[in-house]
């Protein structure tokens, strides 16, 4: 009977977990920005590969300008959420990206947001962004544990840092400041690893 409770409370625990948005496997990602580049939407390309490297919400991330990539390897933002400052070292990687995206764009005025609306107005919102992923992510067959949204991307970024890190405390610490969670037990659950580690326990009994 114990064994039977055990078993439907795992599997509800992983019903529910589907509900959620889960993170994009890394050699998927990077595939997934190649070829979107090569088929010229340039635009969900550099919105993946901001939103990937640098962990930002993606209301953080509609804001922004090519001018505030002009400055150097470092982004300064005042989040829309939290209203604080954070200053964020861009990966290389990600500068050529945006340089290389922004020639074959023949961006003439680098004062504009990125992600523009088709009028020219606004940058794009963010419900139609996420509408425009589940199409890009079937079209590609790019698969993910859990609900396809702009989430993904914190949560790539999370589990990208936790696996080159050997899933250490210390990744797990910097994540929680990058995350601006308040503990590390609210950055496990998000990027799932507290699930895991229950999961562990049962794993872990033998006769």
């Amino acid at each position: 009977m114990l064994a039977g409770l055990i078993s439907k409370n795992i599997k509800m625990s992983l019903q529910g977990q589907r509900t959620t948005t889960g993170a994009i496997p890394w050699e998927d990602f990077k595939s997934l920005i190649a070829k979107l580049e090569r088929d010229e939407n340039f635009k969900y390309c550099l919105l993946i590969s901001i939103g990937v490297f640098t962990g930002l919400r993606i209301g953080d991330i509609l804001k922004l300008r090519y001018t505030d990539f002009s400055g150097g390897d470092i982004l300064v933002i005042v989040e829309q959420k939290t209203k604080k400052t954070r200053r964020i070292k861009l990966n290389k990687d990600l500068l050529e990206i945006i340089s290389r995206i922004k020639r074959k764009q023949l961006i003439d005025d680098e004062s504009q947001f990125i992600f523009i609306n088709r009028y020219g107005t606004k940058p794009i919102d963010k419900s139609w962004v996420n509408v425009s992923l589940k199409k890009i992510f079937r079209k590609y067959k790019v698969h993910v544990d859990g609900n396809v949204s702009t989430h993904m991307f914190r949560k790539t970024l999370g589990n990208r840092v936790l696996k080159l890190n050997n899933y250490s405390n210390q990744s797990i610490v910097l994540l929680m400041e990058l995350f601006g969670h308040s503990s590390m037990g609210i950055t496990k659950r998000y990027l799932g690893i507290r699930e895991k580690e229950v999961m562990g326990v049962y794993e872990s009994l033998s006769l």
